[in-house]
Protein backbone atom coordinates (compact mmCIF):
# COMPACT_ATOMS: atom_id res chain seq x y z
CA UNK A 1 0.00 0.00 0.00
CA UNK A 2 1.05 3.59 -0.59
CA UNK A 3 0.35 6.02 2.27
CA UNK A 4 0.74 9.76 2.66
CA UNK A 5 1.76 10.76 6.18
CA UNK A 6 1.70 14.44 7.14
CA UNK A 7 3.91 15.36 10.08
CA UNK A 8 6.43 12.60 9.32
CA UNK A 9 9.26 14.83 10.56
CA UNK A 10 7.59 14.97 13.98
CA UNK A 11 7.31 12.63 16.95
CA UNK A 12 4.17 10.56 16.25
CA UNK A 13 4.26 10.99 12.48
CA UNK A 14 7.92 9.99 12.32
CA UNK A 15 7.33 6.79 14.26
CA UNK A 16 4.30 6.05 12.11
CA UNK A 17 6.23 6.54 8.85
CA UNK A 18 9.01 4.24 10.04
CA UNK A 19 6.51 1.59 11.15
CA UNK A 20 4.78 1.66 7.76
CA UNK A 21 8.11 1.29 5.94
CA UNK A 22 9.10 -1.59 8.23
CA UNK A 23 5.83 -3.33 7.36
CA UNK A 24 6.57 -3.07 3.66
CA UNK A 25 4.42 -0.10 2.68
CA UNK A 26 5.43 2.82 0.48
CA UNK A 27 5.35 6.12 2.35
CA UNK A 28 5.01 9.63 0.97
CA UNK A 29 5.33 12.82 2.99
CA UNK A 30 5.83 16.55 2.62
CA UNK A 31 8.37 18.88 4.19
CA UNK A 32 9.00 22.59 3.94
CA UNK A 33 12.67 21.75 3.42
CA UNK A 34 13.15 18.21 2.07
CA UNK A 35 16.89 18.62 2.59
CA UNK A 36 16.28 18.36 6.34
CA UNK A 37 14.41 15.05 5.99
CA UNK A 38 17.45 13.00 4.99
CA UNK A 39 16.75 10.33 7.59
CA UNK A 40 13.35 9.68 6.01
CA UNK A 41 14.81 9.64 2.50
CA UNK A 42 17.41 7.10 3.67
CA UNK A 43 14.53 4.83 4.75
CA UNK A 44 12.95 5.06 1.31
CA UNK A 45 10.28 7.63 2.15
CA UNK A 46 9.27 9.77 -0.81
CA UNK A 47 9.62 13.37 0.39
CA UNK A 48 7.96 16.22 -1.53
CA UNK A 49 8.43 19.91 -0.92
CA UNK A 50 5.18 21.10 0.57
CA UNK A 51 3.29 22.61 3.47
CA UNK A 52 -0.21 21.83 4.69
CA UNK A 53 -0.93 25.57 4.75
CA UNK A 54 -0.26 25.64 0.98
CA UNK A 55 -3.19 23.83 -0.65
CA UNK A 56 -1.56 23.62 -4.11
CA UNK A 57 1.50 21.84 -2.71
CA UNK A 58 -0.60 18.86 -1.62
CA UNK A 59 -1.95 17.66 -4.96
CA UNK A 60 1.21 15.99 -6.26
CA UNK A 61 2.08 13.98 -3.11
CA UNK A 62 -1.59 13.03 -2.65
CA UNK A 63 -1.94 11.60 -6.16
CA UNK A 64 -2.09 7.82 -6.29
CA UNK A 65 -2.00 7.12 -2.54
CA UNK A 66 -4.19 4.40 -1.05
CA UNK A 67 -4.54 5.99 2.35
CA UNK A 68 -3.84 9.19 4.27
CA UNK A 69 -2.62 9.74 7.82
CA UNK A 70 -2.99 13.42 8.70
CA UNK A 71 -0.85 13.77 11.82
CA UNK A 72 0.75 17.21 11.37
CA UNK A 73 -0.32 19.80 13.94
CA UNK A 74 0.76 22.92 15.77
CA UNK A 75 1.33 22.61 19.51
CA UNK A 76 2.71 25.45 21.55
CA UNK A 77 1.85 26.60 25.04
CA UNK A 78 2.02 30.30 25.81
CA UNK A 79 2.40 31.55 22.24
CA UNK A 80 1.64 35.25 21.97
CA UNK A 81 0.25 34.88 18.47
CA UNK A 82 -2.29 32.11 18.06
CA UNK A 83 -2.67 32.79 14.35
CA UNK A 84 -0.14 30.13 13.46
CA UNK A 85 -2.19 27.54 15.32
CA UNK A 86 -5.28 28.37 13.28
CA UNK A 87 -3.36 28.36 10.00
CA UNK A 88 -1.89 24.91 10.69
CA UNK A 89 -4.49 23.11 12.79
CA UNK A 90 -7.65 24.46 11.16
CA UNK A 91 -6.81 25.77 7.69
CA UNK A 92 -4.10 23.15 7.19
CA UNK A 93 -6.47 20.33 8.11
CA UNK A 94 -9.06 21.68 5.70
CA UNK A 95 -6.43 21.81 2.94
CA UNK A 96 -5.31 18.22 3.56
CA UNK A 97 -8.83 16.81 3.66
CA UNK A 98 -9.91 18.75 0.57
CA UNK A 99 -6.85 17.39 -1.26
CA UNK A 100 -7.78 13.90 -0.07
CA UNK A 101 -11.29 14.30 -1.44
CA UNK A 102 -10.05 15.71 -4.75
CA UNK A 103 -7.60 12.82 -5.21
CA UNK A 104 -10.21 10.21 -4.39
CA UNK A 105 -8.18 8.64 -1.57
CA UNK A 106 -9.98 5.56 -0.32
CA UNK A 107 -9.54 6.13 3.42
CA UNK A 108 -7.94 8.59 5.79
CA UNK A 109 -7.11 8.78 9.49
CA UNK A 110 -7.04 12.21 11.13
CA UNK A 111 -5.17 12.73 14.40
CA UNK A 112 -7.33 14.80 16.72
CA UNK A 113 -6.80 14.85 20.50
CA UNK A 114 -8.53 14.37 23.84
CA UNK A 115 -7.90 18.10 24.32
CA UNK A 116 -10.97 18.88 22.17
CA UNK A 117 -12.95 17.90 25.29
CA UNK A 118 -11.11 20.49 27.38
CA UNK A 119 -10.91 19.94 31.12
CA UNK A 120 -13.06 16.87 31.87
CA UNK A 121 -13.08 17.68 35.61
CA UNK A 122 -11.98 14.22 36.66
CA UNK A 123 -14.40 12.29 34.46
CA UNK A 124 -13.36 9.76 31.80
CA UNK A 125 -15.51 10.73 28.84
CA UNK A 126 -16.17 8.82 25.63
CA UNK A 127 -16.31 9.79 21.97
CA UNK A 128 -19.88 11.08 22.30
CA UNK A 129 -18.88 13.78 24.77
CA UNK A 130 -19.03 17.35 23.47
CA UNK A 131 -18.23 20.76 24.86
CA UNK A 132 -18.15 24.14 23.11
CA UNK A 133 -15.60 25.33 25.67
CA UNK A 134 -14.26 27.27 27.42
CA UNK A 135 -10.71 26.18 26.65
CA UNK A 136 -7.46 26.99 28.41
CA UNK A 137 -5.14 27.06 25.39
CA UNK A 138 -5.05 28.05 21.76
CA UNK A 139 -4.06 24.46 20.97
CA UNK A 140 -7.34 23.19 22.44
CA UNK A 141 -9.38 25.86 20.64
CA UNK A 142 -7.81 25.25 17.23
CA UNK A 143 -7.90 21.46 17.47
CA UNK A 144 -11.57 21.70 18.54
CA UNK A 145 -12.30 23.78 15.44
CA UNK A 146 -10.40 21.35 13.19
CA UNK A 147 -12.28 18.39 14.67
CA UNK A 148 -15.83 19.74 14.80
CA UNK A 149 -15.86 22.45 12.14
CA UNK A 150 -13.67 20.75 9.50
CA UNK A 151 -13.27 16.97 9.90
CA UNK A 152 -16.74 16.04 11.17
CA UNK A 153 -18.68 18.07 8.56
CA UNK A 154 -16.54 16.60 5.77
CA UNK A 155 -17.19 13.08 7.08
CA UNK A 156 -20.90 13.85 7.12
CA UNK A 157 -20.55 14.89 3.47
CA UNK A 158 -19.10 11.47 2.63
CA UNK A 159 -15.36 11.81 3.11
CA UNK A 160 -14.03 8.31 4.03
CA UNK A 161 -12.30 9.47 7.20
CA UNK A 162 -11.71 8.05 10.67
CA UNK A 163 -10.72 10.25 13.62
CA UNK A 164 -8.35 9.10 16.37
CA UNK A 165 -7.95 10.94 19.65
CA UNK A 166 -4.70 10.36 21.57
CA UNK A 167 -4.15 11.64 25.06
CA UNK A 168 -0.71 12.39 26.48
CA UNK A 169 1.83 10.67 24.22
CA UNK A 170 5.26 9.89 25.67
CA UNK A 171 8.27 7.78 24.78
CA UNK A 172 11.85 7.94 23.49
CA UNK A 173 12.26 10.69 20.92
CA UNK A 174 9.63 12.98 22.41
CA UNK A 175 10.31 16.71 22.06
CA UNK A 176 7.32 18.03 24.00
CA UNK A 177 6.98 19.53 27.46
CA UNK A 178 6.68 15.97 28.82
CA UNK A 179 10.34 15.36 27.98
CA UNK A 180 11.28 18.70 29.54
CA UNK A 181 9.53 17.66 32.76
CA UNK A 182 11.27 14.27 32.77
CA UNK A 183 14.65 15.93 32.27
CA UNK A 184 14.01 18.37 35.11
CA UNK A 185 13.00 15.44 37.31
CA UNK A 186 16.02 13.31 36.42
CA UNK A 187 18.36 16.25 37.01
CA UNK A 188 16.62 16.86 40.37
CA UNK A 189 15.54 20.33 39.26
CA UNK A 190 11.80 19.75 39.46
CA UNK A 191 10.86 21.59 42.63
CA UNK A 192 7.12 20.86 42.85
CA UNK A 193 4.22 19.03 41.23
CA UNK A 194 0.65 20.21 40.59
CA UNK A 195 -2.12 18.53 42.55
CA UNK A 196 -4.94 16.67 40.75
CA UNK A 197 -3.63 17.33 37.22
CA UNK A 198 -4.20 14.11 35.25
CA UNK A 199 -3.80 12.68 31.76
CA UNK A 200 -4.38 9.45 29.88
CA UNK A 201 -0.85 8.25 29.13
CA UNK A 202 -0.01 6.22 26.01
CA UNK A 203 3.40 5.19 24.71
CA UNK A 204 4.16 6.55 21.24
CA UNK A 205 4.39 3.05 19.75
CA UNK A 206 0.93 2.19 21.09
CA UNK A 207 -0.36 5.45 19.66
CA UNK A 208 1.08 4.49 16.28
CA UNK A 209 -0.57 1.08 16.58
CA UNK A 210 -3.86 2.86 17.25
CA UNK A 211 -3.47 4.77 13.98
CA UNK A 212 -2.77 1.59 12.02
CA UNK A 213 -5.73 -0.20 13.59
CA UNK A 214 -7.97 2.74 12.72
CA UNK A 215 -6.86 2.51 9.10
CA UNK A 216 -7.37 -1.24 9.02
CA UNK A 217 -10.51 -1.69 11.14
CA UNK A 218 -11.92 1.73 11.95
CA UNK A 219 -15.41 2.50 10.70
CA UNK A 220 -15.55 5.47 8.35
CA UNK A 221 -17.25 8.43 10.02
CA UNK A 222 -16.33 7.29 13.54
CA UNK A 223 -13.95 8.61 16.20
CA UNK A 224 -11.81 6.45 18.48
CA UNK A 225 -10.05 7.44 21.69
CA UNK A 226 -6.60 5.82 21.56
CA UNK A 227 -5.37 7.10 24.90
CA UNK A 228 -3.97 4.97 27.69
CA UNK A 229 -4.86 4.61 31.34
CA UNK A 230 -5.45 7.73 33.48
CA UNK A 231 -2.79 8.82 35.97
CA UNK A 232 -2.23 12.06 37.81
CA UNK A 233 1.10 13.75 37.24
CA UNK A 234 1.93 13.08 40.88
CA UNK A 235 1.27 9.35 40.35
CA UNK A 236 3.38 9.28 37.19
CA UNK A 237 6.32 11.04 38.83
CA UNK A 238 6.05 8.82 41.90
CA UNK A 239 6.29 5.83 39.58
CA UNK A 240 9.23 7.47 37.78
CA UNK A 241 10.92 7.88 41.15
CA UNK A 242 10.54 4.19 41.94
CA UNK A 243 11.87 3.20 38.52
CA UNK A 244 14.80 5.61 38.45
CA UNK A 245 15.78 6.04 42.07
CA UNK A 246 15.45 9.83 41.78
CA UNK A 247 13.45 11.32 44.68
CA UNK A 248 10.02 12.64 43.78
CA UNK A 249 9.50 16.35 44.57
CA UNK A 250 7.68 16.73 47.87
CA UNK A 251 6.17 20.15 47.27
CA UNK A 252 2.66 20.29 45.79
CA UNK A 253 0.96 23.23 44.12
CA UNK A 254 -2.80 23.50 44.56
CA UNK A 255 -5.09 24.38 41.66
CA UNK A 256 -6.07 27.58 43.49
CA UNK A 257 -2.46 28.70 43.78
CA UNK A 258 -1.69 27.91 40.13
CA UNK A 259 -4.77 29.78 38.90
CA UNK A 260 -3.76 32.78 40.97
CA UNK A 261 -0.26 32.64 39.49
CA UNK A 262 -1.80 32.34 36.01
CA UNK A 263 -3.68 35.57 36.61
CA UNK A 264 -0.48 37.34 37.57
CA UNK A 265 1.42 35.97 34.59
CA UNK A 266 -1.37 37.05 32.27
CA UNK A 267 -0.42 40.62 33.13
CA UNK A 268 3.34 40.04 33.21
CA UNK A 269 3.24 38.24 29.86
CA UNK A 270 1.96 41.36 28.15
CA UNK A 271 5.29 43.03 28.77
CA UNK A 272 7.84 40.23 29.13
CA UNK A 273 8.47 37.12 27.02
CA UNK A 274 8.04 34.12 29.33
CA UNK A 275 8.98 30.45 28.93
CA UNK A 276 5.92 28.39 27.97
CA UNK A 277 5.54 26.68 31.33
CA UNK A 278 5.52 30.04 33.15
CA UNK A 279 2.94 31.74 30.93
CA UNK A 280 -0.68 32.13 31.95
CA UNK A 281 -1.59 29.29 29.56
CA UNK A 282 1.19 27.09 30.87
CA UNK A 283 -0.01 27.47 34.44
CA UNK A 284 -3.72 27.08 33.64
CA UNK A 285 -3.24 23.71 31.95
CA UNK A 286 -1.66 22.22 35.09
CA UNK A 287 -3.98 23.90 37.61
CA UNK A 288 -5.77 20.68 38.53
CA UNK A 289 -6.95 20.17 34.96
CA UNK A 290 -7.74 16.67 33.69
CA UNK A 291 -7.77 15.43 30.11
CA UNK A 292 -9.36 12.01 30.48
CA UNK A 293 -10.99 9.70 27.95
CA UNK A 294 -12.31 6.14 27.90
CA UNK A 295 -10.71 3.91 25.23
CA UNK A 296 -13.35 1.14 25.54
CA UNK A 297 -14.62 1.69 21.99
CA UNK A 298 -11.11 1.38 20.51
CA UNK A 299 -10.48 -1.74 22.58
CA UNK A 300 -13.76 -3.29 21.49
CA UNK A 301 -13.78 -2.38 17.79
CA UNK A 302 -10.09 -2.08 16.95
CA UNK A 303 -8.41 -4.44 19.40
CA UNK A 304 -6.43 -1.53 20.84
CA UNK A 305 -4.43 -2.55 23.93
CA UNK A 306 -1.90 0.03 25.19
CA UNK A 307 0.84 -1.07 27.58
CA UNK A 308 0.77 -0.09 31.27
CA UNK A 309 2.46 3.20 32.17
CA UNK A 310 5.09 1.40 34.26
CA UNK A 311 6.32 -0.58 31.25
CA UNK A 312 6.48 2.36 28.88
CA UNK A 313 7.87 4.78 31.43
CA UNK A 314 10.70 2.39 32.35
CA UNK A 315 11.86 2.32 28.72
CA UNK A 316 11.52 6.09 28.39
CA UNK A 317 13.44 6.83 31.58
CA UNK A 318 16.30 4.55 30.55
CA UNK A 319 16.49 6.35 27.21
CA UNK A 320 16.46 9.80 28.79
CA UNK A 321 18.99 8.87 31.48
CA UNK A 322 21.33 7.66 28.75
CA UNK A 323 20.78 10.91 26.84
CA UNK A 324 21.66 12.90 29.97
CA UNK A 325 24.69 10.75 30.81
CA UNK A 326 23.16 9.53 34.07
CA UNK A 327 23.78 6.16 35.71
CA UNK A 328 20.90 3.79 34.91
CA UNK A 329 18.94 2.28 37.79
CA UNK A 330 19.53 -1.27 38.94
CA UNK A 331 17.21 -3.95 37.55
CA UNK A 332 15.22 -3.94 40.78
CA UNK A 333 14.13 -0.40 40.13
CA UNK A 334 15.82 0.84 43.29
CA UNK A 335 18.21 3.78 43.53
CA UNK A 336 21.59 3.49 41.80
CA UNK A 337 24.04 1.98 44.23
CA UNK A 338 21.40 0.49 46.49
CA UNK A 339 21.43 -3.18 47.45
Amino acid sequence: MRYLVTGATGFIGGRLARRLVAEGHRVVTIARDPGRAGDLVALGVEVHRGDITDRASLDRPMAGVDGLFHVAAWYRIGARDGGEGRRINVDGTRNVLEAMRAAGVKKGVYTSTLAVFGDTHGKRVDEGYFTPGPFDTEYERTKWAAHYQVAVPMMEQGLPLVIVQPGLVYGPGDTSSVRVTLHQFLRRRLSMLPERTAYCWAHVDDTVTGHLLAMEKGRVGESYIIAGAPHTLVEAMTLASRLSGVPVPRMRASPLLLRAMAGVMDVVGRFVALPGSYTSEGLRVIAGTTYLGDNAKARRELGYAPRPLEEGLRETLLHEMKELGLEPPRASGGPPGSS
